[in-house]
């Protein structure tokens, strides 16, 4: 049996210009369109030619607003675009609210012609909403991974900075854009272009879809520790069934009172204390991107009482679940909302 051979989106061999489509959600992040638009522009310098065109496409089509507040004029609104046109989408703040009925719409239809749809930064989430991610591999900023994982089950999702899988593009946000745009590139044009582009960009060291996007644990916390790091790896896969310390001083052979100390004597704090901060992180997480009660964040982070669950969350934030998300129609049990 023969597999049909996906559609290679991003090597058109013709001297006709690409041009990308930059979908501007409302409060979207600049650094990461930024990241994106500006390699294009450096490569057609470079080059001596037009590589590529763009063009900004927003729902009002007239002017789209960032999160820093900058406002852009926009080429169009949410028309048809060519079929050779690659779409990508630019999200940030509360994309939730940005990715509107007419925006999931518009992605369905260019998707159905044909188009390569990409999201840059959250802009993922639009594209999982409209159903186009579907048993796709897929990437999102990682502070948005753990309502996206709860939302949208049938896509894959990596941690990776990029990922390039067919005629579907995501990044993690940030600089991510940058290293997609350059592999781009380098697809389309070859390396020689690819690399001048980002040493014009004093990006030296350029990323692929393997590396993941956040620092390493040992950075992040500032301690290079193997079993330190070992066990906060553990912890962090495993809020939903917390582990109990004893267990993790075992997993890296010591004594509970060992990595008690361990703990003290680096992060400041008892291990079970640094994990309770780690489960309440992604209990925010939740609260703030999906429309779970709060009960079921409750159970998604470990806690097996929603009191508890209340009572450890208000000592963290100085605030309630309930009060955290706002009003959104849900009744607050007296347990919760107190």
């Amino acid at each position: 049996m023969t597999s049909t051979p996906q559609r290679a989106p991003l090597s058109d061999k013709s001297n006709r210009p690409r041009r990308f489509v930059f979908l501007l959600l409302d409060r979207f992040t600049m650094i990461s369109f930024a990241g994106a638009i500006e390699p294009l522009r450096i490569a057609n310098r470079v080059a001596g030619r037009t590589l590529y065109t763009w063009a900004l496409a927003g729902e009002n089509g007239t002017e789209a607003v960032c999160s820093n507040g900058a406002a852009f004029r926009l080429d169009m609104g949410l028309g048809e675009i060519d079929r050779e046109d690659v779409l990508l989408v630019c999200g940030g703040i509360d994309v939730q609210k940005a990715t509107t009925r007419a925006v999931v719409n518009w992605l369905r239809r260019e998707a159905r012609r044909g188009v390569t749809v990409g999201g840059l930064c959250t802009g993922a989430y639009a594209l999982a909403k409209a159903g186009l991610l579907d048993g796709r591999k897929a990437t999102i900023h990682w502070e948005n991974q753990d309502g996206f994982t709860e939302e949208f089950e049938e896509v894959r999702l990596t941690k990776s900075v990029f990922v390039m899988d067919g005629n579907r593009l995501t990044t993690a946000g940030g600089t991510a854009s940058i290293d997609m745009m350059l592999k781009i590139i380098a697809r389309d044009h070859g390396d020689g272009i690819a690399n001048t582009v980002a040493d014009q960009l004093i990006y030296s060291a350029i990323r692929t879809d393997v590396d993941t996007q956040r620092l390493s644990i040992p950075t992040r916390i500032g301690v290079r520790h193997p079993k330190l790091a070992q066990v906060i790896q553990m912890m962090e896969t495993a809020i939903e069934d917390p582990i109990s310390p004893a267990d993790l001083a075992e997993e890296v052979g010591m004594s509970t009172r060992q990595l008690e100390r361990l703990f003290r004597r680096y992060l400041d704090r008892s291990p079970k204390r640094y994990y309770m901060e780690l489960r309440l992180q992604k209990a925010r997480n939740l609260l703030m991107q999906t429309d779970m009660s709060v009960i079921n964040v409750a159970l998604a982070c470990g806690f097996a009482s929603p009191s508890h669950f209340s009572k450890c969350y208000r000592a963290h934030y100085n605030t309630t679940p309930y009060r955290e998300r706002g009003t959104q129609g849900e009744t607050a049990p007296a347990s919760l909302s107190e």
